[in-house]
């Protein structure tokens, strides 16, 4: 089987790694660097268990080859996974808030609805109802009725507008 060496930038550490050219990006993330957090869900973009952020765009890692996330010439995308989440070793806003408010049951999902909420409100520091909810419909759970998950995310806005 030939591999091919590639450099992969996540939460902030560069790495190389030969990988098989088919390799998805979740399977090496898990695999390869130990970043257990992203999920495999459904295999099909169905669910968003495995999301990441490349460059700041949420991605499903599930179907995402590892190459196209490596190095391209000069440039190396960022990704970042929800263990990057974390700001300098302390809970962000939303993960503080999803255990506040009870915001995940098995939290086999929260990995994903945690990226997804990071990169709405990089877009968007003050989003409404609706774009809260149009920016997770990708993401799927199966043990909530999301009631938790929303306040938990109202709450993780509130206290980023009162943080220094």
């Amino acid at each position: 089987m030939h591999k091919e060496l590639i450099e992969l930038r996540v939460n902030g550490r560069r790495h190389e790694l030969a990988v098989d050219p088919s390799e998805l990006l979740l399977d090496v993330l898990r695999r390869d660097l130990q970043l257990t957090g992203s999920k495999r869900g459904c295999d099909d973009s169905s669910c968003g268990a495995c999301t990441v952020l490349v460059d700041g765009v949420t991605t499903l890692s599930c179907t995402m080859l590892a190459l196209s996330a490596a190095t391209n010439g000069p440039v190396t995308p960022e990704i970042t996974t929800v263990e990057g989440v974390a700001d300098h070793g302390a809970l962000a806003a939303i993960q503080k808030a999803y255990g506040d408010w009870g915001g995940a049951q098995c939290g086999y999902c929260t990995p994903g609805f945690m990226i997804t909420v990071k990169a709405l409100l990089a877009r968007n520091p003050d989003p409404s109802e609706e774009d809260i909810r149009h920016a997770l419909s990708g993401n799927l759970c199966r043990c909530t009725g999301y009631n938790q998950m929303y306040q938990a995310i109202r709450a993780a806005i509130a206290a980023e507008r009162q943080a220094p």
